[in-house]
């Protein structure tokens, strides 16, 4: 079993609609997975997937005010997820170290847990980095987001955890883009996977609901299966949209 930190070092990058997407393809696969929301200062696990308020939350379980057991949600795709509350009272004062010590009583009930942490780097987001076993970076093709997901992988170098590889979102294939290659090279870890840009994501989110569901043959949702088999280490999931191939090809993703 594995835990993976979703983590960007910026903010708008996809990172929360990766964690969502990535969980639910993995589940696609017959795993059991628990997406968690440990972005503390702007929790949006709950909004996306349709459950803004829940009776018991994380933060309650941070507060020992509930057990992990009672914050835990299925989701009607079979991922289970474990929502923050939105409460700006919910969200003083909460003892962000505790988080490694409370996704440990997950481990054995669970194939893989996904941490979707702060943006940024503040002690919210390295106590998601300690309680993962590996981190996978989220960024876009630009250099802002690009030098800040360098910045995360040696934060998490620092406390020992290894960067398994990068998802790119939000890519338009545009000439203003960093070429895939540079950010590969800038940033020496392996490309987990290239998630174009469409319009299919905004409307999954309003129906609050992963493009894997409401739009499963959609670009973003082939790519995120893609990513699933990527670290599950199965064959690679041939793309159904021969225009959605000669993208990848073109930027160097598929052969």
């Amino acid at each position: 079993m594995t835990v993976f930190t979703i983590a960007s070092g910026k903010g708008g990058v996809g990172k929360t609609i990766t964690a969502i997407n990535l969980g639910v393809a993995l589940n696609s696969f017959g795993k059991e997975v628990i997406v968690i929301d440990a972005n503390f200062t702007a929790p949006d696990l709950g909004v996306y997937l349709g459950a803004p308020v829940v009776p018991v939350s994380l933060n309650q379980v941070i507060r020992n005010k509930a057990r992990i057991d009672e914050a835990l949600y299925e989701h009607h795709s079979g991922t289970k997820i474990v929502p923050l509350s939105l409460s700006i009272k919910d969200m003083r004062k909460l003892n962000h170290s505790k988080l490694p010590g409370i996704v440990n009583k997950l481990r054995k009930i669970s194939d893989h847990i996904i941490i979707d942490s702060a943006a940024g780097l503040g002690s919210d987001t390295i106590s998601a980095i300690k309680a993962a076993d590996e981190v996978i970076v989220v960024t876009n093709p630009e250099m802002p987001a690009v030098t800040n997901a360098l910045k995360t992988i040696r934060i998490a170098d620092e406390f020992g955890k290894d960067a398994r590889g990068i998802i790119i979102t939000r890519v338009r294939g545009q000439d203003t883009e960093m070429p895939i290659s540079n950010i590969r090279e800038m940033l020496e870890k392996p490309i987990l996977g290239i998630v174009p840009e469409e319009r299919n994501m905004q409307r999954a989110l309003i129906k609050k609901d992963a493009i894997f569901h409401t739009h499963p043959r959609s670009k973003a949702a082939v790519s995120y299966k893609g990513i699933a088999a990527n670290i599950l280490g199965l064959p690679h999931v041939k793309q159904a949209d021969s225009i959605f191939s000669k993208f990848m090809k073109a930027i160097g993703m598929q052969d």
